[in-house]
């Protein structure tokens, strides 16, 4: 986006005549344009905060917080983790912590049969699937290490990759052909059109979260609104979004060696949990309802009219 379309934007703004300006922010690239725009529009800005530090590293990061801090009236937030790492920055800071809300199915889901067929799975298979993008900090190559070791333990596992690639996809691959792997991992590699996630989700016994390193994560909302159980790392605010042993597996320590006994633990429990009844109780608690009802009361104490 032009500086010229964000002046447009915030003339637009005006019009409208708000109390408050609500910005998400991910990357301290964002920094500047929060900046601007609190600027353009001269409103009260309350910024919804999904990281307060970037995934990669950012040149000048410090300064960009700051510019942040300088621009925003308060924050909402959707992870303790984050929060912490906000107060720490700054413990003035007016905020509220609430937590992502999951998302709704898009259309009926197909029978995980019918999936699996449509997927050339094996229908008596144990499926994981690593949704979204394939990032150095997401851990794929640390999967891929950890299915050498579940598959050595039960031979019929697969794993699905399914997302766009920051890193070649041939890196993978052959890792995948080394770890003597590649028969019992399917990447379907690119964007993923919305139509195809019920599909993917619907083939999957779990999704599986490898990451090093995590704020709050957008998968694990996805997965639970397609009734899909979690096993996630217990990196950043993970294991606040999934419940061990009641909507997920929260793997015990760090590395693949873990992460295979996450998985096979998963598996060996998964019949003896009530992971449907446990997940459909989580997506009325963590709604887009109760997020917009928690933050919109929260975004009214910014109104000009108050006190």
């Amino acid at each position: 986006m032009n500086p010229f379309s964000w002046l447009v934007t915030a003339r637009q703004i005006r019009r409208l005549q708000p109390d408050v300006l609500l910005v998400a922010y991910w990357s301290g690239i964002l920094a500047p344009l929060c900046a601007l725009m609190r600027r353009a529009t001269g409103l009260k800005t309350v910024v919804l905060l999904h990281n307060f530090t970037s995934h990669e590293s950012i040149p000048g990061e410090s300064l960009l917080k700051s510019m942040l801090m300088a621009s925003a009236d308060g924050f909402i937030l959707l992870s303790r983790n984050v929060e912490k790492e906000l107060a720490a920055f700054s413990p003035s800071a007016r905020r509220l912590t609430l937590f992502h809300p999951v998302y709704d199915r898009q259309g009926p889901s197909p029978a995980m049969g019918d999936a699996r067929r449509s997927m050339a799975l094996p229908e008596a298979s144990k499926v994981l699937l690593f949704f979204g993008y394939v990032r150095e900090y997401k851990g794929l190559d640390q999967l891929l290490e950890a299915m050498a070791v579940v598959i050595r333990e039960m031979p019929s596992v697969r794993l699905v990759v399914a997302g766009e690639f920051f890193i070649d996809p041939s890196v993978f691959r052959e890792q995948a052909n080394r770890l003597g792997v590649a028969a019992s991992v399917d990447f379907h590699v690119g964007y993923v059109p919305t139509e195809q996630v019920a599909t993917l989700m619907a083939a999957a016994d779990a999704v599986v979260l490898p990451y090093r390193s995590a704020t709050q994560s957008g998968i694990v909302p996805l997965a639970f609104g397609h009734g899909v159980p979690v096993i996630a790392c217990d990196a950043g605010a993970l294991a606040e979004q999934v419940e061990h042993g009641r909507t997920g597996w929260i793997v015990d320590g760090q590395g693949s060696e873990a992460l295979a006994g996450g998985i096979l633990d998963f598996f060996r429990q998964a019949d003896h949990l009530s992971l449907e009844r446990n997940i459909e109780e989580a997506c009325r608690r963590m709604s887009w309802s109760a997020f917009a009802g928690q933050a919109a009361g929260f975004l009214e104490g910014f109104s000009l009219g108050a006190a």
